[in-house]
């Protein structure tokens, strides 16, 4: 399929009830924050990991739909394949042969043809691409105040543990939860990174696939910390040309999100907010598509 001949722009919404959105390691797994606000953040690598999680789902064994970013994935080894095909190994100069490897890797790697990957590692050299779908980190709407809860299991791991604990067995542990927040995403998507010689071939039947597990995702990613995520809403801006119609920000700026007015104390539910598409900011050139 050709790829897409349009530019595309869109908001994300999404929240979190009594969980841990995107925990930072470097600070014990606590919700992240923004020092300066006090606002929450999920970052772009986070999103893109649901999405290739769902993806991976969705097309699971399907030709074309494979993850370069897998998890417990080693990347040399998974390049290898590019290298033992006849369209490389026929080639004799250095620079042919990581051109014809890099678009192996997009026409088979959803991840590498939507967000891109740095490749060019000297074993099995596959150069780097650009992808044209980037997201920004989410970052929610009001401020978060992350919640310690205490937790305790009621085994230990060895008899050692056991004898330490005198017989007990039980241990103590933590979980850092939000107690609600929703969460704003922006995201940028260009057809001339996708089209083009040197583009990778991202797709109408790819970016239908992108919108589907921006919706479906959260169902798939449940665990102890995420417990209760879901995607509010999906924003999608779609330009007439290649080149756009209007600017990025004008266009984000079209869709805002405050709390009600009447909500009495801080927000505890996706209605305690207010979500409005002003569709009259809209200039002409652009298409307003509100998927959910």
């Amino acid at each position: 399929m050709s790829a897409i001949s349009n530019r595309y722009e869109f908001v994300y919404l999404f929240d979190v009830e009594n969980g841990n959105p995107n925990g930072d390691p470097d600070a014990g797994n606590l919700p992240r924050v923004d020092p300066e606000t006090g606002h929450g953040l999920v970052t772009d690598v986070c999103l893109k990991r649901k999405i290739r999680n769902f993806v991976d789902i969705a097309k699971s064994g399907e030709e074309g739909y494979k993850i370069y970013v897998a998890e417990k994935g080693v990347l040399t080894l998974t390049r290898e394949p590019a290298y033992k095909t006849a369209e490389v190994k026929e080639l004799k100069k250095p620079d042919e042969k990581i051109t014809a490897a890099r678009k192996w890797m997009c026409d088979n790697f959803f991840d590498v043809r939507t967000f891109g990957a740095v490749m060019s590692a000297k074993e099995n050299n596959c150069g780097q691409v650009r992808g044209p779908v980037q997201l920004t980190f989410a970052k929610s709407i009001e401020p978060i105040m992350p919640s310690e809860i205490s937790i305790t299991r009621m085994a230990v791991e060895t008899e050692k543990e056991s004898k330490a604990q005198d017989g007990g067995n039980r241990t103590m542990g933590r979980k850092f939860i939000v107690p609600y927040a929703l969460y704003r995403a922006e995201g940028y998507i260009s057809a001339h990174l996708a089209d083009g010689d040197k583009g990778t071939g991202f797709s109408e039947s790819d970016l239908e696939l992108l919108w589907q597990s921006l919706v479906n995702m959260f169902d798939h990613d449940h665990s102890a910390a995420r417990g209760k995520m879901n995607a509010r809403g999906l924003v999608v801006f779609k330009h007439e040309t290649k080149l756009g119609n209007a600017p990025a920000h004008k266009l984000f700026e079209a869709v805002s999100v405050e709390p009600n007015s009447n909500t009495d104390g801080p927000a505890r539910a996706f209605s305690d907010y207010t979500v409005t598409v002003d569709e009259s900011a809209v200039p002409e050139g652009v298409e307003l598509d509100i998927k959910f």
